[in-house]
């Protein structure tokens, strides 16, 4: 029998992470095509954590409990749901993964292979997704090509990495520590480069092989912003994923007319509301590479369930190796 409470983290509003409490309440039954997941493993982002801070652009009302990618075993199947079975080890997508059970659509639900566990698929639907989107869908990405990643050593950058060997691509590693460096290095990138301005042209550059990338895979939208954009090759793509380097960069327009080259917005939250059957194929086909050994998300730092308010403090840093993992059960 399943017990009517659960604990979860909430906060009645937004701003502050001292605001968020963990709270005893009560387990929801799922509706006809949801699964009820006791939760075993929740991924944490950046982005995760500017949404608990009431930063993002979408602003969730509260009260609001962080987090969505989730990673458990099925505890309950709502009357419509016919694809899976209590006691499955699946991953999803929930209304609040910062709690011991959650519910979620069965849409969003996915059988696990033995070859992931549940940290590391609680990093996989958004970043991996995110990054499969832009360099297959939107980048076209071809073996042949050569693809920068900036901010390699995060969540959103590692999946970059692995998904673009994937595709047969080089990748060039752009990170700004040498911790983050080596580590972006063991996720298969083939050359990785510094962050220092002066002179980072030329070493990209180098690392290319005396050429432009093919394709800049952007999360940062930093300072590097437009030297990526300028070293690009004839008609390459700069992705823009994302901005956690913080103040949004302006490009002038005629750049992308001497370089033949494209500037292209990758909006995952869009892309799974308005082409939803497209963007669940993107995660049966990780599942699937996971299976097969050509991608492995690394866990990141792993926080335990009463230490949240650090773990989102830490996603929100940037500091971490990987995806940020909160442990909801042991």
């Amino acid at each position: 029998m399943i017990s009517t409470q659960h604990r979860q983290v909430q906060a009645d509003q937004l701003g502050d992470l001292s605001a968020y409490e963990l709270k005893t309440v009560s387990t929801p039954s799922p509706a006809d095509d949801e699964v009820l997941i006791e939760v075993a493993a929740c991924g944490i982002g950046y982005v995760d954590a500017l949404i608990a801070l009431g930063r993002y652009q979408v602003r969730p009302e509260p009260p609001h409990t962080p987090g969505s990618e989730i990673a458990g075993r099925v505890l309950a199947l709502g009357p419509a749901v016919r694809g899976l079975s209590i006691g499955d080890r699946v991953l999803g997508t929930a209304r609040g993964g910062f709690a011991e059970r959650a519910c979620a659509a069965e849409a969003t639900v996915f059988r696990l292979p033995d070859t992931l566990s549940f940290e590391q698929a609680s990093g996989l639907v958004l970043n991996y997704r995110t990054a499969l989107h832009a360099l297959r869908d939107r980048a076209r990405l071809q073996p042949s090509q050569q693809v920068l990643v900036l901010g390699a050593a995060g969540g959103t950058g590692v999946a970059a990495i692995q998904v673009a060997r994937a595709l047969g691509a080089r990748v060039i590693a752009c990170a700004s520590t040498e911790e983050k460096r080596r580590f972006a290095l063991d996720q298969g990138a083939s050359a990785v480069i510094d962050t220092q301005p002066e002179g980072w042209r030329e070493r990209l550059s180098e690392a290319c092989g005396g050429r432009g990338p093919d394709v800049v895979f952007d999360p940062v939208c930093g300072p590097l912003f437009e030297p990526a954009f300028r070293s690009l090759h004839w008609r390459g793509m700069h992705l823009v994923i994302g901005f956690v380097g913080g103040a949004i960069p302006a490009l002038k327009a005629n750049l992308p007319l001497l370089k033949g080259a494209a500037l292209v917005g990758v909006d995952v939250r869009q892309y799974v509301l308005k082409e939803p059957e497209a963007a669940r194929q993107d995660v049966l086909d990780l599942l699937q590479w996971s299976a097969q050994g050509r991608i492995c998300p690394p866990v990141g730092r792993v926080f335990g369930f009463e230490d949240f308010r650090q773990a989102l403090d830490y996603a929100f840093s940037g500091q971490g190796l990987g995806k940020t993992v909160l442990r909801t059960a042991d």
